[in-house]
């Protein structure tokens, strides 16, 4: 048997999550084209970011760098993007990972799946540094109940 549970907003612990915002960041695509006059890079086609535990895929990612220190500062992912952690999985349309904050916000019909449990939202917004997570916009779940172990 199962229940529908409907909030405007949920927090979420990320079980498996370790990610330090200062580890390096390695990026892996099919190609790669950069604008030195606008200062971003464009990764396209089968790309995957790795920063410590936490694991990001999708068609394209955008590098935008940070005028003061030309390092990475924020990477924008398009095209169906999936986060990933030892314990937590989560996808999206799009996603936006500030670097410098470590934060990274999910948007358009997020699903974040944890063991048996669902969880669906318009965004949701990870704090890297804690583990944490909070889903907004018609927050849905579904909860798998045991029947007594029949």
């Amino acid at each position: 048997m199962s229940a529908q549970a409907w909030a405007q907003g949920t927090n979420v612990t990320l079980g498996g999550l370790n990610a330090d915002p200062t580890a390096p960041v390695e990026v892996t695509a099919d190609s790669l084209s950069v604008d030195q006059e606008n200062g971003t890079a464009v990764f396209s086609g089968n790309v995957v970011i790795g920063q410590g535990d936490v694991r990001i895929s999708a068609a394209e990612v955008r590098v935008v760098y940070g005028e003061d220190t030309g390092e990475i500062a924020r990477l924008v992912a398009t095209g169906g993007v999936t986060f990933v952690t030892a314990t937590e999985a989560a996808e999206a349309a799009n996603a936006d990972y500030d670097i410098a904050n470590g934060q990274l916000t999910l948007t358009g019909n997020v699903l974040l799946t944890q063991g048996a449990s669902a969880l669906a939202a318009e965004r949701m917004v990870v704090d890297l540094t804690n583990g944490t997570a909070r889903m907004d916009g018609r927050v849905r779940t579904v909860f798998q109940q045991q029947n007594g172990g029949n």
